[in-house]
């Protein structure tokens, strides 16, 4: 069969492995289960080509086997006797049920080049993980664009440096997402409308125990999500996970690959209990290994013991670390990929770091910036009640800004803030919310 003597003629020893497993795996199914007692679940993306043409040599190799031909008493693979399931779909891309019908393949990209196999064309317009036209678009870390002005390209699927990042293109977090754009049903920020087509979006994790035992509030959070706002940034969450290494890397995995940047702060020192960094090395998949630079500037801080066979603090995520000097910085922020850790305990040591990573985004790519967010807001006694409905409908006629509502007590009057990045619309979308009330209804505050 074609895909088995490909892979059998390759150089890499990676792939062949991989291949030999899950070919024992299939072939020992087949042992114990009739064909007629198998089934594929097929939905037209890469890894269930890949399952569908590994099934087609397994197939094959457990016949010849079988039959004791060597091969001849089978087809060569051109027959796939097993079922194969295909769920269609309103929301499913047309190019994938057409590719589907045609009984096409693809597979994780080694695979593919190897065996030289069809694959959905959307892979070569920088989608890397395809589910529905409600939650999936292009990888922007595939995005060949050079300027606002020239035509959006991609690079095709399997350019895609880390594999890991291939989800970067899916947004079935969140729900109100369509095809990259908040809807205004969601009271979200529409993406086409900032920056000339992108949002950059922030993740910012907190570790400590003693903020989920209650015993320490954490005011660092509010200060960050301030701060991203003002350079242009969307906070997507902050979260507050455990000192744990795998509760840290559970978080920054999960959050590392559907936003631009995540900042982490908490956990960060020579205790039992400082395990950040740890965490965000496992949810790189790399190890932790003695960095003699960061040696050097602990050893000016805290003297000899600072080596890594008797600091821990000294050990460093290995190969994905990029070290942010300042000078007034006393030691250098820590960089991994699209990660920052922070090690900011207070609000006077979080300004100084902040105004540092600011200064050097400035000279480098380390943190875009880019046109901050404006807002106003204003009072009213207005109940809930009264004020809702209006709302919602200027929420659909602004889909473009975000439109809130707080109290900061029960008994307090209704906040109404609008956010987003065009002052214009700010103002006319506040003046129509006026007009539907009666004058003095509402007051600006600061």
């Amino acid at each position: 069969m074609e895909i088995d003597k490909a892979i059998r003629e390759c150089d890499d020893r990676r792939l062949k492995t991989k291949y030999n497993n899950a070919i024992y795996v299939i072939k020992r199914a087949l042992s114990l289960y009739s064909v007629q007692e198998v089934a594929l679940s097929f939905n037209g993306g890469k890894d269930s080509t890949v399952l569908l043409h590994l099934l087609r040599a397994g197939c094959f190799l457990h016949q010849a086997e079988e039959f004791n031909s060597g091969g001849d008493a089978a087809d060569g693979g051109k027959t796939f006797p097993i079922r194969t399931i295909y769920f269609e779909s309103p929301s499913a891309f047309p190019e994938i049920n057409s590719f589907t019908y045609e009984a096409a393949s693809i597979d994780v990209w080694a695979f593919l080049l190897v065996c030289k196999v069809r694959y959905c064309i959307l892979y070569d317009q920088g989608y890397t993980s395809i589910g529905s036209i409600h939650d999936t678009v292009p990888n922007a870390l595939l995005c060949t664009r050079k300027s606002a002005s020239s035509e959006e390209k991609f690079k095709p699927a399997y350019l895609l440096a880390d594999g890991r990042l291939e989800r970067a293109g899916r947004a079935k977090k969140n729900p109100s997402v369509v095809c990259g754009k908040l809807s205004s049903i969601s009271n979200g920020l529409k993406m086409e409308n900032l920056n000339s087509g992108s949002m950059l979006t922030a993740s910012i994790i907190t570790v400590g125990d003693e903020i989920l035992f209650g015993t320490v509030e954490d005011k660092l959070g509010s200060m960050l999500c301030k701060k991203l706002h003002s350079i242009g940034w969307a906070v997507s969450r902050v979260t507050v996970t455990r000192n744990d290494i795998d509760s840290v890397a559970e978080e920054v995995e999960r959050w590392k690959s559907t936003d631009d940047m995540v900042f982490i702060y908490g956990g960060i020192g020579p205790l039992h209990s400082d395990v950040t960094v740890a965490g965000v090395a496992k949810a790189f998949g790399v190890r932790m290994a003695p960095d003699e630079e960061f040696e050097e500037h602990l050893r000016h801080l805290i003297g000899e013991k600072c080596s890594g066979d008797k600091n821990e603090m000294a050990l460093l995520p290995e190969g994905i670390t990029e070290l942010l000097h300042h000078e007034q910085l006393p030691v250098p922020l820590i960089k991994c990929h699209n990660v920052i850790v922070l090690t900011a305990t207070n609000a006077v040591e979080m300004d100084r770091q902040w105004d540092c990573l600011i200064e050097l985004a400035k000279s480098n790519d380390i943190l875009e910036l880019i046109d901050p967010f404006v807002s106003k807001c204003f009072a009213t006694t207005l109940s809930d009640v009264e004020v809702a409905q209006p709302l919602s409908k200027l929420c659909a006629q602004f889909p473009d800004l975000y439109i809130g509502g707080y109290r900061e007590s029960r008994e307090g009057p209704l906040i109404i803030t609008f956010e987003g990045k065009d002052l214009s619309r700010i103002e006319a979308a506040s003046q129509s919310l006026c007009k539907i009330f009666h004058p003095g209804a509402f007051s600006e505050i600061e």
